[in-house]
């Protein structure tokens, strides 16, 4: 436990940012001799854009290990917050939330790729399962059905991200609602060319390939 806890949030944000910000989908296509997945499809480096690689192994990993750091750091936040389960009270959910929006801050903006990262997806959902788990499979199950009905993944997870922090209110109150508000502001912004493609009816739909 971190005496301060000001200190301890600001510890538990930065580590959550250090963990977020590994980027596994370069990291994984590069291992596996496919060069920089920015360089091919939509140049993002998250498990969609892996998989249009043609290597659904290597999205799912991609899928797996950025949701996970999301809830590793959730786990750690709360944890250097002297808190020894979540939620747990305000206090888990508190240090819970700086270390979890830093991973999400982390895959957005990662330090190593000069703050250039991914959308967010997958980690958001990793925070939410820590957060609270309940969050992760509604997003999972909004995502599901949309991607079922359009084939478009951009289209599931912005609707997603707009339903759950109303859902984190009526589940979990203010606190929860306000950070999963703040995660599906940036997320549905990191979208916009997405938007903006879906509006023209030029969006790529899931397992085909990167227009233009």
């Amino acid at each position: 436990m971190i005496e301060s806890s000001v200190t301890a949030l600001a510890v538990g944000f930065g580590a959550g940012y250090l963990v977020g910000s590994v980027p596994f989908g370069l990291l994984l296509t590069r291992l596996a001799g496919l060069g920089d997945i920015r360089s091919m499809g939509s140049g993002n480096i998250g498990a969609t854009n892996v998989l249009r690689t043609g290597h659904k192994g290597l999205a799912v990993a991609t899928l797996l290990l950025d949701a996970l750091k999301g809830t590793l750091a959730v786990m750690a936040g709360a944890l250097l917050y002297g808190a020894p389960s979540l939620p747990g009270g305000d206090g888990a959910l508190l240090g819970a939330a700086a270390g979890g929006y830093g991973a999400f801050l982390g895959h957005l903006f990662p330090v190593w790729l000069g703050f250039k990262g991914g959308k967010g997806v997958a980690t958001y959902i990793g925070v939410l399962l820590g957060l609270l788990a309940k969050l992760a499979l509604l997003f999972c199950g909004i995502w599901l059905a949309v991607a079922v009905a359009t084939r478009y993944s951009s289209l599931s997870a912005l609707i997603a991200a707009a339903i759950v922090p109303i859902a984190a209110y009526v589940w979990g109150g203010t606190l929860l609602a306000g950070v999963t508000l703040l995660m599906s502001v940036l997320l549905i912004w990191k979208h916009h060319p997405n938007i903006k493609r879906l509006l023209a009816g030029e969006e790529t739909r899931i397992g085909g390939k990167a227009k233009g």
